[in-house]
């Protein structure tokens, strides 16, 4: 089975990368045919500064190294190493029906939120869909936000063989209901875009900053409290000895939680969760020629597949003639 998921260099990783893909993603590498990359075609929707994509592409990809990721275990590359998936999402675009992409509420959220509207924000899901469907992916672990760009993208394909012969593999979205939405600072799901993220790499005051700023309600410490609906549990319970969360767990519901004791623990928790990470982090950040001779070898691995799909296509559709 080929797994397949990317993710943005459009600003530091959080805690909302790492449950809900990278954790997951780097699971994988002992059970399946794993593929990972770094969308920075992508980023370009809300990225204009080119020094920090650059940047953010190496660091990124240092992120997921040092959470362990193992380029000889899987394919790692950047987007943009392969431009074929450039020349795919022209031809799935001219295939795309527009009432498919206006559909989309990831667009409609993102507007409503305030960023500016571009094409490319707009046309994201098509660019998704060349990026999983040419490497014929079969299983494409996702955020529950991220659920309708792959029923796009399984739509597309399924009217592109319809139309021009079985070409490509339909894909199916893999979402884990656990970790589907983790709460930023403020409540509301943690993302770069709404700048409420907490970062995997921060520096110790920073992570203490932010945790303590984790929005919380005015119930009383002897009071009995709801875990299912409090954003500082949620990320708690992640990260927590199982026995920990189930004792803070316990007062949450018979009374005795006190949100900001939780949260100076949360602290020292994420602190030592990534410690390890924190140093190999470092390490490589030190010789960032390492990184990209890792990401050349990955591109190189990635385009040798990517080569076989996109010469069927253009057979298919008649542009090899």
């Amino acid at each position: 089975m080929r797994v397949l998921s990317g993710i943005q260099p459009s600003g530091a990783l959080h805690l909302g990368n790492y449950l809900g893909m990278m954790r997951p993603m780097i699971s994988y590498m002992d059970r399946s045919e794993l593929f990972v990359f770094v969308v920075n075609r992508h980023a370009l929707t809300s990225v204009n500064d080119a020094k920090k994509l650059a940047t953010g592409t190496i660091e990124a990809a240092a992120d997921f190294l040092a959470l362990g990721l193992d380029p000889d275990r899987c394919i790692f590359w950047v987007q943009s190493d392969v431009p074929e998936v450039v020349e795919l999402s022209w031809i799935l675009t001219c295939i795309t029906p527009m009432g498919l992409l206006e559909r989309c509420h990831s667009y409609k959220d993102k507007i409503a939120k305030g960023i500016s509207p571009n094409h490319g924000l707009f046309a994201y899901p098509v660019l998704m869909a060349a990026d999983i469907l040419l490497y014929q992916s079969n299983l494409v672990p996702v955020g529950k936000d991220q659920k309708q760009h792959v029923e796009v993208t399984r739509d597309i394909a399924i009217k592109f063989n319809s139309t021009f012969g079985e070409t490509f593999v339909i894909p199916e979205a893999e979402i884990s209901d656990d970790v589907a939405t983790i709460p930023g600072v403020d409540g509301q799901k943690m993302s770069k875009s709404y700048d409420n993220a907490i970062e995997i790499f921060l520096d110790e005051d920073t992570l203490r900053r932010k945790v303590m700023s984790i929005k919380t309600d005015s119930t009383p410490v002897d009071q009995p409290k709801d875990p299912d609906t409090c954003n500082l549990f949620q990320v708690y319970r992640y990260f927590a000895p199982p026995d920990r969360v189930s004792d803070v767990l316990r007062l949450y519901r018979e009374g005795g939680a006190a949100y900001g004791a939780i949260k100076k623990e949360l602290v020292g928790i994420l602190w030592d969760y990534f410690r390890d990470a924190r140093e190999k982090r470092a390490d490589l950040m030190r010789d960032p020629e390492q990184i990209r001779g890792i990401l050349a070898k990955g591109a190189e691995k990635a385009r040798a597949i990517a080569a076989g799909t996109i010469d069927l296509v253009r057979q298919n559709v008649g542009i090899k003639y």
